[in-house]
């Protein structure tokens, strides 16, 4: 039986709380769906935490690259700190609510984490396109201020459109219904509710999401043609397997995130059932925030030079780094390109 919360405000009825219908398909397996999310959650937040402190701590790790993964990695611990502890707690609740400050406030966070990360994904793109295509100008062209400068301006886009969209969202006279079906509140479900003239925030909303999602997803793709384009180049066909490797994963958790948010923002719900509304949502909001740790950070040579020296801090018997120092000229261009493919590492200037 559908419950709502309302109170009076003049002749209309308003919604003061929603109930999230996410997951509700299954009462059987919410134990399952809460150990899931909690491990997820935890790993998340563990490989997260664990490269921002690698790339603060670690002297070779201050470079523009590990700037723009250290941004990253912020951004995923926001992500899932906006969405996963409220879904586990409503996993032990009959009745799985969120007042409507609590719906717009995390809608405020989610949009400018998705914004963000958008925009700071072409960023990163661009970065590894200049560090393999002019690899001879990456320091002058990505310096300390330029890779500040654009990750600022990727926060400044996140934080423009979200607040943008949360101020028209809040002015949205919410009457026909309390529920939502997900499990967190997102400005296309809250227009299905609106009593109101949805117009102005709809059109916002299908310009942001070219502006913010579908530009940056084109500029990403555009750069990774110029990127396999270097890689073909490479001579050594191991080296060009495993730079192949390294783009391959890249792009996997680039298509993820970019199709399954422009799918969540640009079709409509009423064409699919809830279990698949509630799977697209998780792949960008939950998967994707996961594997960007193990994707673009764990996978990289220096990182985990760097977690190993770390790890001897506290366990002795943890293997030293490698020397890559005798390494051969043609294994180092490899190596070298495999790096730069996650980006930029500046040893490929002392070889040129």
């Amino acid at each position: 039986m559908r419950q709502i919360s309302t109170e009076q405000m003049g002749n209309q009825t308003l919604i003061t709380e929603f109930i999230f219908l996410g997951f509700s398909n299954h009462p059987e397996l919410q134990m399952l769906f809460f150990l899931v999310f909690l491990v997820i959650c935890m790993v998340t937040l563990v490989g997260n935490a664990l490269i921002l402190t690698l790339i603060k701590t670690d002297p070779s790790l201050q470079k523009p690259m590990y700037f723009f993964l250290s941004n990253l990695s912020f951004l995923d611990i926001c992500y899932t700190s906006a969405t996963i502890p409220v879904m586990l707690v409503n996993f032990f609740l009959s009745r799985k609510s969120i007042s409507y400050a609590g719906c717009i406030t995390q809608l405020f966070f989610l949009i400018t984490c998705a914004g963000t990360e958008c925009v700071l994904l072409a960023v990163m793109a661009y970065d590894r396109y200049v560090a393999i295509c002019s690899p001879l100008h990456y320091l002058s062209v990505v310096s300390r201020r330029v890779s500040v400068q654009l990750a600022g301006f990727s926060w400044l886009c996140g934080l423009v459109n979200s607040l943008v969209h949360t101020l028209l969202t809040s002015t949205l006279a919410i009457c026909k219904s309390n529920q939502l079906s997900h499990f967190f509140c997102d400005v296309p479900l809250l227009l299905k509710l609106s009593c109101s003239e949805t117009y102005i925030n709809e059109t916002v909303l299908h310009l942001a999401s070219a502006l913010i999602g579908l530009s940056p997803c084109l500029f990403t793709l555009v750069s990774y043609v110029h990127i396999v384009g270097a890689i073909l180049k490479i001579r050594s066909a191991k080296g060009r397997f495993k730079a192949f490797s390294t783009c391959t994963s890249h792009l996997i958790v680039v298509i993820v995130f970019y199709g399954t948010a422009n799918f969540n923002y640009n079709w409509p719900s009423s064409g699919y059932s809830l279990d698949v509304d509630t799977l697209v949502s998780s792949l960008y909001c939950i998967v994707t925030p996961m594997l960007n740790p193990l994707i673009y950070s764990l996978r990289n040579k220096e990182v985990q030079d760097a977690l190993k020296k770390m790890g001897r801090k506290y366990f002795p018997s943890v293997p030293e780094p490698s020397n890559r120092q005798g390494t051969s000229v043609p294994l180092q261009i490899e190596n070298i390109c495999i790096n730069s493919v996650s980006g930029h590492n500046q040893s490929m200037l002392n070889l040129q």
